[in-house]
């Protein structure tokens, strides 16, 4: 079996590379390599955003989102994965009107509201997207231990160089096409995966199950609901991949196009998985410690199915990661002028030595996670708001300071002090709780908004 899952994985990790670099001459220009500029249908566009969206992570969180929340949290977090595309196609067609020859949201953040806001959202994106990438890769050296007796660290390794060599050939072009055989790849091994872990499930053990199906209070319910859309929505604004595909597609119709296509494949994949993690509850399974409800149904299922998982894994990994390689690598290129194509090739290699070898630790990232979502909440309104023409930059930066004082102020409140806000605002016991996410939320809000409509604009013509 171990020969077997080593030949299956290598074979996926060369086919990817195949696929990204066959008749592929390498980019020519900076440009192309960070933006792959007006050169993406919608099909390719909505199947990038679904294949870099998700991740390893959707057969942990739902699940367990699932078994121990319930449906109204899981349509939640199904809604709040596919949120943050729909927010691009509204918004996106007028950012590309507004800066035809931009390639970063940080550039965006500049052109709007000056070097120091550019400064923050950069930071911002940045950390947010390190969290993703080194949750990513020790999530499958996680799966690989799990389901083989090859060693995680192996995969993790792998993952991390098949992804480099095409991404420091061919920039994001290279990570499109890859995300589109990943996107269908991803989709037909789930519904084999599903397909099958329901075939084995006893006759009747879903109309009458063990356990009761999960089903929190609804106020909690609905507040792990909202906590989920503001949080992933919130970070997810500041995914520069994300961005870079702004630019990419070929039009306004079809970054329109493929963003709602994108999101409307994301819903039903977010829904299955979470359906799973209320099957294993309902079937009585032992969750584990930490809970992992998706991998509790597999050991009732054939040894073969092992296999078609760790693939699956492996290519939910690979796609999130390229795209998160080539991401990190466009802010941190573009934050400095004239760099070369070679020094951004560079660039994108050396970001990822420290970020493999924290992988490699099996270290939880959850805890820095939350935070890095919550930073994001607290800039996010100020920073959309820069389409609006009343919005002035002194009122993007006073709102993103308010909202850092609303993620702060429930927990002050409640505790009485700023020490006891400062770690109720960094998630002490690793769950997110929903008053930071809204105070952050409704403070920047109100502060950005009340402050743009106080003030005239100074220059209407900028928009």
């Amino acid at each position: 079996m171990l020969y077997a899952t080593i030949a299956a994985l290598a074979a996926s990790l060369l086919f990817f590379i195949w696929i990204a670099l066959r008749d592929r001459a390498p980019v020519a220009s900076l440009d192309e390599y960070l933006t792959a500029r007006g050169s993406q249908g919608a099909l390719t566009l909505g199947l990038s955003f679904l294949a870099s969206g998700l991740g390893g992570w959707i057969l942990f969180v739902p699940p367990e989102i699932g078994a121990f929340v319930g449906p109204v949290a899981v349509i939640g977090y199904a809604m709040a994965a596919a949120l943050p595309f729909w927010v691009l196609a509204w918004c996106g067609p007028a950012i590309r009107r507004r800066m035809p020859q931009g390639r970063t949201i940080a550039e965006y953040a500049q052109e709007r509201f000056g070097v120091g806001l550019r400064l923050w959202v950069t930071a911002l994106s940045v950390l947010y997207m390190l969290c993703f990438i080194t949750a990513e890769l020790t999530a499958i050296g996680g799966i690989t231990a799990m389901l083989s007796d090859l060693p995680g660290g192996v995969v993790i390794v792998a993952v991390a160089v098949t992804t480099l060599i095409y991404t420091t050939w061919g920039g994001l072009r290279a990570s499109l096409v890859t995300d589109k055989w990943q996107a269908w790849l991803l989709l037909a091994l789930l519904m084999v995966v599903v397909a099958v872990l329901l075939s084995t499930l006893p006759a009747g053990s879903l109309a009458q199950p063990a356990k009761p199906w999960p089903s929190a209070p609804l106020e909690v319910s609905l507040s792990v609901a909202l906590t989920l859309v503001i949080a992933v929505t919130a970070a997810n604004i500041f995914h520069q991949g994300y961005w870079q595909r702004l630019w990419s597609a070929r039009s306004d119709a079809e970054l329109r196009r493929g963003a709602w296509l994108g999101g409307l494949l994301t819903v039903p994949v977010m829904l299955i998985m979470g359906a799973l993690g209320m099957v294993a509850m309902a079937l009585g399974k032992n969750p584990g410690t930490p809970p992992i409800p998706f991998f509790a149904l597999l050991s009732d299922a054939p040894g073969w199915l092992a296999l078609p998982v760790l693939i699956l894994a492996v290519a939910l990994v690979a796609s999130s990661v390229d795209t998160l390689q080539s991401a990190i690598a466009s802010l941190v290129v573009t934050a400095r002028p004239h760099v070369s194509l070679k020094a951004a090739r560079w660039v994108t290699v050396l970001l990822m030595v420290p970020v493999v070898l924290v992988s490699l630790q099996g270290l939880s990232v959850l805890r820095l996670f939350l935070i890095a979502d919550l930073l994001c909440a607290t800039a996010v309104v100020p920073v959309l708001l820069g389409l609006w023409q009343r919005m002035t930059p002194a009122s993007a930066v006073a709102g993103a300071v308010a909202g850092l004082v609303g993620a702060v102020l429930p927990g002050w409140v409640s505790g009485g002090s700023l020490l006891a806000g400062l770690e109720a605002a960094s998630f002490p016991t690793g769950v997110p709780t929903l008053a930071p996410f809204l105070g952050a939320l409704l403070a920047s809000s109100t502060v950005s908004v009340l402050l743009a409509s106080l003030k005239p604009q100074v220059s209407p013509s900028r928009l």
